[in-house]
């Protein structure tokens, strides 16, 4: 979530890191896009220990044959990351995990331009028959009591409306525990993603049932 301006050499460098995962693809792999800020990137970690690849690891530790692309960018508000959504999918994609709204809850953005934003997200994904899990942020307290409840409804309304997995938040078992976060307090260390991806794993299988599904239907 860590607020980061990228130019021009940053956004080829994001491309470049979802572009070369993908040359790896093997047939029969069920493709998920990890879609988010820096929780997903992986800000400050090993890309090993990231959550798209610590995600990946459990899934094909059960026995799934998943790729989980990376296609996290550290700054993102939910705005931005529509604005790139198109780039950020590859054709291959079979389903779509949304974790975005940190930055914007940091900044102080409107809790209405960052619903719309990703209401704008999970419109285009949908149309494109892909299931998705959309994971909720909470705003800090110090924004006022008004701003975190109008800012956490956000996820459980987009979900109900638009009737896609709820995952209520991202940061769920590592938030506040000082051993399972980085010195920033913000974004999780290796052993705090791995507590997310325990804790998000039902959910996860959930959204691979729904892509399958889908990949029947389509057959």
């Amino acid at each position: 979530m860590m607020i980061v301006r990228l130019g021009v050499m940053g956004f080829l460098a994001a491309a470049l890191i979802f572009a070369l995962p993908l040359r790896a693809i093997a047939a029969g792999e069920t493709v998920i896009v990890a879609l988010g800020d820096s929780l997903t990137a992986g800000y400050g970690l090993p890309q090993d220990q990231s959550f798209p690849a610590q995600l990946q690891a459990a899934l094909n530790a059960r026995g799934a044959n998943v790729r989980v692309v990376n296609a996290g960018v550290s700054g993102d508000t939910a705005s931005a990351a529509a604005k790139r959504l198109d780039w950020a999918l590859p054709e291959n994609a079979a389903a779509v995990i949304v974790e975005l709204g940190g930055n914007d809850a940091l900044q102080g953005i409107p809790p209405a331009g960052t619903k719309a934003a990703l209401a704008k997200i999970i419109e285009q994904v949908t149309a494109r028959g892909l299931p998705v899990l959309l994971a909720g942020m909470e705003a800090p307290r110090n924004m006022g009591q008004d701003y975190v409840a109008t800012f956490g409804a956000i996820y459980p309304n987009l979900a109900a409306q638009y009737d896609v997995l709820l995952y209520p938040f991202f940061l769920e078992g590592a938030a506040l525990n000082d051993d399972l976060m980085q010195k920033d307090g913000i974004h999780p260390n290796g052993k705090g993603v791995a507590v997310i991806v325990e804790n998000m794993l039902p959910k996860v299988e959930e959204l691979l049932a729904q892509a399958k599904a889908q990949a029947k239907l389509e057959e």
